[in-house]
């Protein structure tokens, strides 16, 4: 698949990878492809900034991540009575989350040992190339992850980029993508 992609889209991906290290994280997430999509030369990168993305608040946003207390809260769930309550059942350290280890095994990509892709991250990728084929495009492109991205209705990507401040939907990036790519040809 990645054969044909452009050599800013494969930037993209290896820039994605380079993210998530950077963070610390064990995989790249969709939300390690927006990141890399914003800092990447090419026609998302104009979309994303002309929608009023900023990168250093994006990548703020990323680093934060999904606050899982923020959620069970809404939901009623008291997170310290659930720790205490663990703790006084199981021992002390019950909920403490182990050493983070790599899962899965590294493969060759682009001549880089890479980090493997979360489940939505593979969506985007195939979202992606839906959006190409959709666009008539044999080479998949920056405007084709972006959109890939967008397509998804729910992701840490999609979440990280509303917390940053911007609200883009999948619509308005197409009609964007094709604008540019217009003023571009």
């Amino acid at each position: 698949m990645f054969e044909r992609f452009t050599t800013p889209a494969r930037e993209v991906v290896v820039s994605a990878q380079a993210v998530a290290r950077e963070l610390g994280h064990p995989e790249i997430g969709d939300q390690h492809l927006l990141l890399a999509l914003v800092r990447t030369e090419g026609v998302a990168s104009a979309v994303l900034r002309g929608a009023g993305t900023d990168p250093v608040r994006l990548r703020d946003a990323v680093a934060r991540g999904d606050d899982p207390a923020e959620a069970l809260a809404a939901l009623g769930i008291d997170l310290d009575e659930v720790r205490r309550r663990a703790e006084a059942t199981f021992g002390p350290g019950a909920l403490d989350r182990p050493s983070p280890r790599r899962r899965g095994r590294l493969t060759r990509l682009f001549g880089l040992e890479h980090l493997p892709f979360t489940a939505p991250a593979r969506r985007v990728l195939e979202n992606a190339l839906r959006a190409a084929q959709a666009l008539g495009d044999r080479e998949l492109g920056t405007e084709h992850l972006l959109l890939g991205l967008l397509a998804a209705e729910d992701s840490p990507g999609l979440r990280a980029l509303r917390r940053s401040g911007v609200e883009l939907d999948r619509s308005t990036a197409e009609t964007a993508v094709r604008e540019h790519l217009r003023r571009s040809a």
